[in-house]
């Protein structure tokens, strides 16, 4: 079967979670992905715990291989002229480049932007930063949190009177770099089948954060109220729409509409509960729904959402979500066959479900580093000899025999 994205090759120099999120989802369908890796230890989520028990003291870690399947691996120097020829060649024959430094350090290198748009006018290059190309942040460190604080998100999320809440899953890395970035890269593709030409696609995590706040800053904008922690109707500051404490653990209660509100008090028997739909945290109404809640365990809320239409559902756990019958129907649990690992390992599948040409989550397990190195060259239409003598000089790397990292070095 073809895929939809047979034929576009990816060169990504992105590490850790961003730009790795991207390019998986590239290559989930179809995307040659190139993961170019530096003749060192590589990209450093490599060497994040945990590694699979049983497997060969050079594997991967699991949140590698779970980032990087379907990908292959070439190791390059680009402090190295060589290396940057290498560069060059696959730009030569990529589609897109895909980066997650910070803004200025490729073309330092000597393989930036303008450089690369030379070597090959169609490329899309994407640059995945935390504030964007010509932020006056451009140069400042920053993490997930980071861009949560600074893009709005964070300072919104919580109680009034309660610290931010720092959220369990990367919102600015995901939402607002790689989901972004997926959306532009394609975007840029779809242009250049008119136009023949590339173009940069900048993404600023900061920026993608941001816009995930477009009904509550759109509200701020039209009327002016400065939206606070605890005060937004979605955000905490409604009786019928927050998580609730049961007797056995947590349940959220969405009944935003009504007629799910009316349907949630009359299913409990607290018809009286109904006028009082929109009132706040602490307030009588408030107080009733705790108590109601909190006599019943998650089960038994379970059992009343199977028979109320009205928005009631477990806050579950890790391990209860991917066992799930939701999760089980819609294949977002995968297993792959990985070199070095006993037993097949078990990841995530991809959330975008095509219905002729769906997603292959396992044509490649994820590559060791500098796994393709040689077959890469060779396909560039490299000789053997000057393979040798790229290897000798240590412009490229091939297979990393032994080679290990940290994770926090």
């Amino acid at each position: 079967m073809t895929l939809p994205l047979d034929g576009v090759r990816v060169l990504d120099l992105s590490r850790l979670l961003p730009g790795p999120f991207c390019s998986l989802l590239l290559a989930d369908f179809g995307a040659d992905v190139i993961k170019v890796e530096d003749t060192a230890q590589g990209d450093y989520m490599r060497w994040s715990p945990p590694v699979y028990e049983g497997a060969d003291p050079t594997a991967a870690s699991a949140m590698f291989l779970a980032l990087n399947r379907n990908k292959r691996s070439v190791r390059l120097d680009l402090k190295d002229e060589r290396g940057r020829d290498v560069l060059f060649a696959l730009v030569r024959e990529a589609d897109v480049l895909l980066e997650s430094f910070r803004p200025g350090v490729l073309d330092r290198l000597g393989c930036g932007y303008e450089t690369l748009r030379a070597v090959n006018p169609r490329l899309v290059y994407c640059a995945i930063s935390g504030y964007g190309q010509d932020s006056p942040l451009r140069d400042r460190s920053g993490h997930d949190l980071n861009y949560l604080a600074l893009g709005g998100l964070l300072g919104l999320t919580g109680d009034a009177d309660a610290a931010p809440i720092q959220p369990g899953g990367q919102i600015a890395d995901l939402g607002g770099g790689a989901l972004m970035a997926a959306f532009g890269i394609l975007a840029a593709l779809r242009e250049r089948d008119r136009s023949g030409e590339g173009q940069l696609v900048d993404i600023s995590m900061t920026d993608g954060t941001l816009s995930w706040l477009a009904m509550v800053a759109a509200r701020m904008l039209a009327d002016g109220a400065v939206p606070r922690r605890g005060a937004l109707e979605l955000g905490g500051a409604l009786v019928c729409y927050r998580p609730y404490r049961c007797a056995d653990g947590w349940i959220t209660i969405g009944a935003l509409e009504p007629k799910f509100w009316a349907e949630f008090c009359r299913g409990v028997g607290r018809e009286d509960l109904i006028a009082g739909q929109f009132d706040a945290p602490g307030s009588a109404t408030h107080r009733a729904v705790e108590a109601v809640v909190a006599a019943r365990t998650r089960a038994e809320w379970a059992a009343f959402a199977a028979e109320h239409d009205c928005c009631v559902e477990p806050v579950l756990d890790l391990d209860e979500v991917v066992d799930s019958e939701h999760v089980r129907a819609r294949e977002m649990l995968v297993e792959l066959d990985q070199p070095g690992v006993a037993e097949p390992v078990r990841q995530l599948g991809t959330p975008v479900k095509l219905s002729r040409t769906p997603a292959d989550t396992g044509r490649k397990p994820g590559p060791a580093l500098g796994e393709h190195t040689e077959e890469l060259l060779r396909e560039l239409g490299y000789g053997e000899d000057e393979i040798r003598a790229l290897l000798h000089s240590g412009a490229v790397a091939g297979p990393a025999d032994g080679v290990r990292g940290s994770f926090r070095a």
